[in-house]
């Protein structure tokens, strides 16, 4: 890895790399993704089915979009009772975790009869995008649907591409029964995101829609973002680890790769204090490139985005982590909770030898989809709170509004909206 003195000019020069990981192509695929999701809008199943057998090479019809339950029972049989038992284990985390979130309902009242107050209720219905292609992610599917679970969403329904068969991951399915999905339809890509957000004659339309997907999935989002909620437009994963002389070089290089290996638009950074762990980390990247499988990946993203800076202090370093505001970032000092402390701008942090990030992306609890792309400066994880919507409570006496309706009349008449005014006045003409 490239090891580079840390200074005002290489983390400017950093933070301009990182902006180019930005979907930088949103004009070229746009006008197709309008077209397929205007296409869903009109016609419905028909245009969702056309394409499922242009795309995805499946012949998908209404009578079999919807995942059955005797699917859903085969999946179970090709998944092992041990990745079934880690499943559930990583269930009971997320969801202890996230129970944590939940917030409740409030009312305050005055003397004179006023009432005030907050009623927290979930969303009627949430879609869940899972992506589908090469890989199965049953850990999206878990960090997706129990924050909506555990907001208290009625109806969770979840959609993700099938194979050529009609078949979805076996992986997949158990693990969206686990979590607690009401439904699961056949259905990827721009056209499955026009489906959940406008409904079709098969698949109902929904309030908010989250996951991850590819450029299309994730331009149809921002499309229709404004019809229906969505939870963020992702980019490319990311991980900081900021660590001084007291980090074990192997433990940081190995969880370096741990991001890189997701695409070659990933980014993996060190920031440190010391030259001689930058110089055995990147030793150590080598050795672990040279024998892990996704080498070719690994080592594009690195060329691409994998710096190690090293810094002349820790507030420097603090500093340029701060300014990076990575989506996730490992603390490795010698008093990491200290550090934690001074970090403003983090999706998630790892602290200590033994919090390796990989752990945050199946296991811990905490919600691995985090902010990316330096949006934890002002976006959080996906939470209990992206499933539930504030009303607010306003309830005044004949006294209490006594007391203040001149202060709104006159209010209100300074903005020229005689008719709020009036609203106002009218209960008291009789007064005057």
């Amino acid at each position: 890895m490239r090891i580079v003195k840390l200074t005002q000019e290489t983390k400017t020069s950093l933070l301009k790399d990182l902006l180019k990981r930005s979907p930088d192509d949103y004009g070229t695929y746009e006008d197709t993704v309008k077209e397929i999701v205007a296409n869903v809008h009109k016609n419905g199943d028909a245009a969702l089915f056309s394409y499922t057998e242009k795309f995805d090479h499946a012949h998908v019809d209404a009578s079999n979009v919807k995942v059955t339950d005797a699917e859903i029972e085969e999946a179970y049989k090709e998944v092992s009772p041990e990745l079934l038992a880690v499943i559930r284990k990583a269930i009971k985390n997320i969801e202890e975790f996230h129970s944590l979130q939940k917030k409740n309902s409030w009312i305050t009242t005055k003397e004179n009869g006023i009432v005030l107050g907050q009623r927290v209720t979930p969303i009627e219905s949430a879609g869940v995008y899972v992506p589908g292609g090469k890989a199965a992610y049953p850990s999206t599917v878990l960090m997706n649907v129990i924050p909506a679970h555990v907001a208290g969403v009625k109806n969770i329904i979840m959609t993700t591409p099938c194979n050529a068969e009609g078949k979805v991951y076996p992986m997949t399915l158990v693990a969206a029964k686990e979590a607690g999905v009401t439904a699961i339809y056949k259905a990827g890509g721009a056209q499955a995101i026009a489906a959940l957000a406008y409904g079709t004659e098969s698949i109902p339309k929904v309030d908010k829609i989250v996951g991850p997907g590819n450029i299309f999935v994730a331009i149809a989002k921002r499309l229709v973002y404004g019809h229906v909620s969505i939870d963020s437009i992702a980019g490319p994963s990311e991980v900081l680890v900021l660590a001084d002389e007291t980090a074990s070089a192997k433990c940081v290089a190995a969880d370096l790769l741990s991001q890189a290996e997701h695409d070659e638009l990933a980014c993996a950074t060190l920031v440190t204090t010391s030259e001689k762990l930058a110089e055995e980390v990147s030793e150590w990247v080598d050795k672990f490139v040279a024998v892990l499988p996704r080498a070719d990946i690994m080592q594009k993203s690195l060329d691409n985005f994998g710096n190690i800076f090293v810094a002349d202090n820790m507030a420097d370093a603090i500093d340029a982590a701060n300014d990076i505001a990575p989506e996730h970032m490992e603390i490795v000092t010698a008093n990491p909770f200290e550090t934690m402390t001074k970090i403003k701008n983090a999706g998630a942090m790892f602290l200590g030898t033994y919090s390796s990030e990989p752990l945050g992306d199946y296991f811990a609890g905490p919600n691995h989809v985090l902010p990316t792309n330096g949006t934890a400066r002002f976006f959080s994880p996906l939470g209990v709170d992206d499933f539930i919507k504030r009303s607010s409570i306003i309830s005044y006496s004949e006294e209490a509004l006594r007391e203040v309706h001149k202060d709104i009349e006159l209010f209100a008449e300074s903005e020229h909206l005689t008719a709020h005014a009036n609203a106002i006045r009218v209960r008291f003409e009789d007064e005057q």
